[in-house]
């Protein structure tokens, strides 16, 4: 027989209200534990190439760099444009690229990575100048 007593009553409610803020407790300690939020980071490289470098070379330039994403596991996004300003301010850069990392550490893998070794090794001759700016995305 259950005993009915508001005794049992109050107590059965204490232990039931107390294992569930318990429950609540660990159930948002655990979610912070192994959750994995990080920042994303960004590089930024634009590219200003020497007089005479043909539009193919720059093509083939353009295409090795996309391909590093397919190269180094820590590139999350990689976007890239030629410049299509309206005011004459790109201080003759024409190509400009975004490589996104889950955080900063994905730079610290991508910059000695044989990938992108080679790609700069590839890439060096044709250039007149780089511009590299690097950041911690905001929101």
């Amino acid at each position: 027989m259950i005993d009915s007593s508001a005794r049992f009553a109050k107590g059965f409610l204490m232990k039931l209200s107390h294992s569930l803020a318990l429950f609540l407790t660990i159930l948002l300690f655990a979610g912070n534990l192994f959750s994995e939020e990080t920042t994303p980071f960004r590089h930024f490289v634009s590219f200003q190439f020497k007089e005479g470098t043909s539009d193919e070379k720059k093509e083939e330039l353009v295409k090795a760099f996309l391909g590093l994403k397919k190269e180094i596991d820590v590139i999350v996004d990689l976007e890239w444009g030629a410049t299509d300003n309206i005011e004459p301010l790109n201080d003759g850069f024409t190509h400009s690229f975004l490589v996104s990392f889950r955080d900063k550490a994905g730079l610290a893998t991508y910059l000695p990575h044989p990938a992108h070794e080679a790609f700069v090794a590839k890439i060096k001759p044709h250039l007149e100048k780089v511009y590299v700016f690097d950041y911690t995305a905001g929101k």
